[in-house]
């Protein structure tokens, strides 16, 4: 099988691995030893089925692998894939894993007289500039977005905006900050993504392994 032939799933690093893994072994997948080494630097694994391989990458780049079919499938959280909207993704099957929140946050003493209702214009730090703006626009608000990829939470105490929008999960990061959530933009959690291309040209491999995934999916969490 020549490497051209080969089916690649795309896996975000981080988190959203470590509840995801579990699922692709018992989808029959395991990767060679190699993928579970903390210190192997490779991000390209062979597995136990010869006709698929795994890459590991940074979660926010699963589905531009995926769109522009560097990978056949992958593992992608509905943010990434709202805040892009890639024509050329499909995605089949909530895997029911990476729950989290998309909020609007700001400064505890901001909060406690402000009105998100009052708001025409709002300045906010964010990783997700197109999906905010998106959101305000829908309420007729104008978002005024500044891009940020780390430590968003840091900007409204040193005085870059008064208000971010970000991934919450427990909100212990955002107290520590002294923020509270404020708006609530959606729920998330991690897709299992296809390659609509691919999907059209290798039906049987891409459906069949939809499948694998729907049927762990829906299985029951644990077998006694």
């Amino acid at each position: 099988m020549s490497a051209n032939d080969v089916l690649v799933l795309a896996l975000p690093k981080g988190r959203i691995l470590k509840e995801v893994m579990p699922m692709v072994r018992r989808a029959g997948i395991e990767p060679e030893p190699a993928f579970d080494d903390p210190d192997d630097r490779q991000l390209r694994f062979k597995t136990n089925r010869p006709g698929i391989d795994i890459i590991r990458v940074r979660s926010f780049d699963v589905g531009a692998f995926v769109a522009f079919g560097a990978a056949h499938l992958g593992v992608a959280g509905s943010d990434v894939l709202m805040e892009f909207d890639y024509p050329e993704i499909y995605a089949p099957l909530d895997l029911k894993i990476g729950h989290c929140r998309l909020m609007v946050a700001e400064p505890e003493e901001l909060s406690a007289t402000d009105d998100p209702s009052r708001w025409s214009h709002v300045r906010v730090a964010t990783k997700y500039p197109q999906l905010t703006r998106r959101h305000f626009a829908a309420r007729g608000v104008q978002a005024e977005c500044i891009a940020l990829h780390g430590a968003v939470e840091l900007a409204p105490r040193i005085g870059l905006c008064r208000r971010i929008v970000d991934l919450v999960q427990t909100g212990s990061t955002l107290k520590a900050n002294g923020l509270v959530e404020i708006e609530h933009i959606a729920d998330i959690s991690s897709r299992l993504i296809v390659n609509r291309a691919a999907l059209k040209t290798r039906p049987d491999e891409v459906q069949g392994w939809v499948d694998r995934f729907r049927a762990v999916t829906e299985a029951p969490a644990t077998r006694h």
